[in-house]
């Protein structure tokens, strides 16, 4: 099978790493620098210099490969996949774009495409979970707490960011939705912080981001649903004070006769201050909740809670974010290379879960890759 993988970032260089170990994989990107650095180290994976904001130009592009992975920008990422799809290519998407994947839902259909979107750490694996679950259990409360973060804490942010730094932003700035007693909430990102003890990680702040995403339709039957985002404590007053001090707008100033978005230039700062370093220590960690009652005979009520905690691998040198985001959207492309799941259209993780030979086969191709989620019921 040949495999395309736009954009050749952090992520996607890892999903590349692994998935030409198996399959004849190139990678796309507009930056030569990149695509070297990652040829250099794999060089096996093909590489293609291309600007993936051409979205016209995607039929003639992807014409050679029977499997596309869209790992590109959040911004560019609705436009990208609806191009893959509209060049007849099975798709799995971790691109995580504000709008709405399930409009492409009969595109897809049309074009006898299978695409399945959101397909990362969280949301995606923490889909997976829900949507197996929902199969058996009537599930009452559902919480994900997630957050990836550096070893090291440096001060101001003791924050690196293994996505774009306007992705990060977008996610602090976008209106959180979750559900309560059956109705959707709505309120402001980095709102309800709580202080959270984990085992290996000390301490951490957990508040609301807009992580529920297809969730919210899905599972609209789950009277309970809620995601948070995890951070060293204190994290959350800086961003607070950007926002406020207006540094994440996008309306436009004019400073030295250059129009400018405050949210430009601030991107352009952190996107540095930011950035993980080669080799730098860092952790993914991830706690997800389930409670209700089994659909059986028995109406045993019953709480399930998966745990994750993932650092930097020094042999394969890949950092624990690539890992657990691209390594779950592989397993994905797996599963559709196997035939395990063939439908048509546009799922989110949660509609792939529900089939407990697709579940299972995520939860071992993961094991085997040593991104382990430990699980306890009661």
């Amino acid at each position: 099978m040949t495999v395309a993988v736009l954009g050749a970032g952090m992520v996607g260089g890892a999903m590349a790493a692994d998935l030409s170990k198996k399959f004849s994989v190139t990678s796309i990107d507009r930056s030569s620098i990149v695509l070297e650095s990652l040829q250099k180290k794999h060089p096996q994976i093909n590489t293609k210099q291309h600007d993936l904001n051409d979205a016209g130009s995607y039929r003639d592009l992807l014409k050679e490969f029977d499997m596309v992975i869209t790992a590109v920008p959040g911004f560019m990422g609705y436009r990208t996949l609806e191009a893959v799809i509209g060049a007849g290519k099975n798709v799995v998407d971790i691109s995580f774009s504000p709008e709405d994947t399930m409009q492409l839902d009969e595109l897809a259909k049309s074009k006898n495409v299978t695409a399945v979107v959101d397909c990362g750490v969280a949301p995606g694996m923490s889909n997976f979970i829900i949507g197996y679950y929902n199969a058996f259990m009537q599930i009452e409360r559902f919480e994900c707490l997630v957050g990836g973060l550096p070893k090291l804490r440096l001060k101001p942010f003791e924050y690196k960011a293994p996505f774009s730094p306007i992705d990060v932003i977008e996610e602090y700035t976008r209106p959180a939705r979750f559900v309560e007693n059956s109705k959707i909430i709505t309120r402001e990102a980095l709102s309800d912080i709580e202080a959270i003890d984990f085992e290996k990680a000390g301490t951490l702040e957990s508040f609301n981001t807009d992580g529920l995403r297809s969730l919210i339709y899905t599972m609209k039957h789950i009277p309970n649903m809620k995601e948070k985002t995890l951070r060293y404590p204190g994290h959350v007053s800086l961003i607070q004070s950007l926002i406020k001090g207006g540094f994440f707008s996008t309306e436009k100033i004019n400073y030295q006769g250059t129009d400018i978005t405050p949210l430009q230039f601030s991107s352009a700062i952190l996107i540095d201050q930011w950035k993980l370093g080669a080799g730098e220590p860092e952790f993914t960690i991830m706690r997800i909740s389930l409670s209700g009652v089994l659909k059986d005979d028995t109406g045993v009520r019953k709480q399930f809670v998966y745990n994750l905690y993932d650092e930097y691998d020094p042999i394969s040198k890949t950092s624990s974010m690539a890992r657990t985001t691209g390594y779950t959207c592989n397993a994905a492309v797996e599963l559709i290379a196997n035939k395990l799941f063939e439908k048509k259209g546009v799922f989110p993780p949660e509609l792939v879960g529900g089939d407990k030979a697709c579940f299972d086969f995520v939860m071992k191709y993961l094991a085997e890759r040593n991104v382990v989620y430990t699980l306890t019921e009661s």
